[in-house]
C-alpha cells in the first residue's frame, strides 16, 4: 500500500472490456469514492498466470483519490470485478495544481 503520509493517490486497475472498465469508473465516482476515472484503452497486457504465460486486451481505469478511501476503493473493484486477482494499486500523487486538488478532496467528501 502507499505511503499514508501522502494524501492523494492514483489507483489503477484494469478490465477486460470497456463496458466492465465504464461500470468500475462509475460505481468508483458514484460512491465518492474516486473524484475521476480516466478510462484508456485497449492496451495489450502480457502477464503469467496458473505457470502460463497469457496475453490479453484489458482497457486501464485510473482513479484519483484520496490514499484515505483505498481499502473502500479495493473492496468496490474486488466486488464489481470478474478476475480472481485484480490488479488494484496505488500510487502516491506527490504534487499537483492546488486548484486540481482542492476539487479531487470535494468530490470524495462525504455526502451530507
Amino acid at each position: 500500500m502507499s505511503d499514508p503520509s501522502t494524501k492523494y493517490v492514483q489507483v489503477t486497475t484494469s478490465a477486460s472490456s470497456q463496458a466492465e472498465a465504464q461500470q468500475i469508473g462509475h460505481a468508483l465516482v458514484e460512491q465518492r469514492l474516486a473524484a475521476c476515472v480516466q478510462i484508456a484503452g485497449p492496451v495489450q497486457s502480457v502477464y503469467r498466470w496458473q505457470g502460463q504465460i497469457e496475453q490479453a486486451e484489458e482497457w486501464l481505469c485510473l482513479a484519483k483519490s484520496e490514499h484515505r478511501l483505498f481499502a473502500a476503493i479495493e473492496t468496490a473493484v474486488r466486488q464489481l470485478h470478474p478476475y480472481d486477482c485484480p490488479e488494484v494499486i496505488a500510487t502516491p500523487i506527490v504534487n499537483g495544481s492546488e486548484t486540481y486538488l482542492n476539487w479531487l478532496s470535494d468530490q470524495v467528501k462525504p455526502s451530507s
